[in-house]
């Protein structure tokens, strides 16, 4: 006689923001120029960076929003433009410990999709709201609002709107970083196989 047994799933309430977070969160001082920190989210593959001072304590964050609308938009070099002038502060933060159902209702609150993680006031990591959505499907309620803003035209040429995140319509790819282009929402790849 053969007994099946049942593997329980953790109960969404007991997962941790700790479980799920990118540890050693990419930095870079906020003296630093655009250009290097920018360089740095392409090295390693990110879609924000956390911003920290001299004692390297973490001050804000810079996101590829940022670099959008205060540098592409504006037509700035940024080479000569320092990341403490374009940064998100301050910076929002989430213990650990937390539970990914707080930090989910924080970042909707806020209508961010990152948070950085903190323990002890040391900076540990940084969990975004699609690290919360791969092992919790069932917090996309919460996070629905969050993930489907979408900012301003004014801030964009008349004929590329900007989203957070989702779904691009020609791959079907998750991306952090969506812009519509006639009436699709495109991921990066995508984007520049059409030259955009």
């Amino acid at each position: 006689m053969y007994t099946v047994s049942s593997v329980s799933t953790p109960r969404i309430e007991s997962i941790s923001v700790k479980d799920v977070m990118s540890k050693h969160p990419i930095t870079v001082e906020e003296t630093e120029t655009v250009n290097v920190a920018a360089r740095k989210m392409k090295k390693y593959n990110i879609g924000s960076i956390i911003i920290v001072n001299s004692a390297n304590n973490p001050i804000g964050i810079v996101t590829e929003r940022d670099l959008v609308i205060n540098i592409l938009a504006e037509n700035k070099d940024p080479k000569s433009i320092r990341v403490s002038s374009i940064m998100s502060k301050p910076l929002i933060s989430v213990t650990k410990d937390a539970s990914l159902v707080d930090a989910a209702r924080l970042m909707s609150k806020k209508r961010i999709r990152r948070l950085a993680v903190m323990d002890k006031g040391s900076l540990v990591g940084i969990v975004t709201a699609r690290d919360i959505l791969k092992v919790a499907p069932e917090i996309i309620d919460i996070l629905v609002e969050t993930i489907k803003i979408s900012f301003s035209d004014s801030n964009y040429p008349s004929h590329i709107k900007v989203s957070l995140a989702g779904y691009c319509d020609e791959c079907g790819e998750w991306s952090d970083s969506l812009m519509e282009f006639n009436g699709k929402f495109l991921c990066p790849s995508c984007r520049e196989l059409h030259g955009i």
